[in-house]
């Protein structure tokens, strides 16, 4: 079934960009008039784009949807993943309690969100930004309409940043850096956390640590209050919460989401993704 998905979206992109070019020419025609761009130059860089199947399909079956938590905590909670994440908050110590101090997010809880995103920077993907952001924004009718804007800040942002659209590389979504953060977020959020003139989140931790507080700081995180907790220890509501509902060895578990848990789903639409983050964040501090 996921095959012929798959099969469907792909004819739709060829129908898209043989048969009905108006999306891309509409795109084109927004760069240039909104936003200043050459029209051979974004043409140039579209058809340079490379039309990736494989994106599609990884898009269509995310681990976050095809996985137990059992089976998702059991990828990112390894001890390999807890000692490297004590290296790294031990090497980049200062800043994170620079980052903890200015925005208030736990420092363990920065540097899980890079070990879970990049492995705190080893992995920072291979997908070419650009492929994957053209198949997407012209291939994937499910979310065209969001990767063509992620595009268009892509392309935004590698004129404010001053390098070739061509050549970063991230995830299959169009992540990208340390935070893998996509292009819209980079722009909002990202810092010149070590106040180098460049907010560098492909190679500067200090950037990318300073940034991913930043965006937890401005999605609301509160500093000290409950993230989310087994229901034995709940007594009452506190704030706004829900009942978790989560399937390991075969067996539900259940826990009060709080609403700190929520602003790290405005990272990643997913529960597991966020569980996991939070998980290995106490396994961080409990290894200190």
């Amino acid at each position: 079934m996921a095959r012929l998905a798959v099969l469907l979206l792909t004819a739709v992109f060829s129908l898209t960009v043989s048969g009905a070019p108006s999306e891309r020419e509409h795109f084109i025609e927004r760069m240039v008039q909104q936003e200043g761009f050459d029209r051979s130059q974004v043409a140039e860089w579209l058809d340079d784009a490379r039309h990736d199947k494989a994106v599609i399909e990884r898009i269509s079956a995310p681990a976050e949807k095809v996985l137990a938590w059992g089976e998702y905590r059991a990828i990112f909670l390894t001890p390999d993943r807890v000692a490297e994440g004590r290296a790294f908050m031990d090497r980049h110590q200062e800043t994170l309690a620079r980052a903890e101090a200015t925005y208030g997010v736990p420092a363990e809880l920065v540097a899980a969100i890079i070990g879970i995103e990049t492995y705190y920077g080893r992995h920072k993907g291979n997908d070419r930004v650009l492929d994957a952001l053209v198949t997407l924004g012209f291939g994937y009718p499910p979310r065209a309409d969001f990767f063509r804007e992620e595009l268009r800040h892509f392309l935004l942002l590698a004129r404010e940043q001053g390098f070739d659209p061509r050549k970063p590389r991230g995830s299959y979504a169009g992540a990208m850096g340390y935070g893998q953060f996509i292009a819209s977020s980079y722009r909002h959020y990202a810092v010149d956390f070590d106040d180098d003139g460049i907010m560098d989140l492909f190679d500067d931790p200090v950037d990318a640590i300073g940034s991913v507080a930043h965006y937890f700081h401005a999605h609301d995180w509160q500093p000290g209050a409950p993230v989310v907790m087994s229901l034995s220890q709940w007594r009452g509501p506190v704030g706004d919460t829900r009942l978790l509902r989560l399937r390991a060895q075969g067996k539900d578990q259940f826990r009060i989401a709080h609403s700190n848990f929520e602003v790290i789903t405005r990272y990643n639409h997913s529960d597991l993704y966020a569980m996991a983050a939070w998980s290995l964040a106490q396994r961080l501090k409990e290894s200190g």
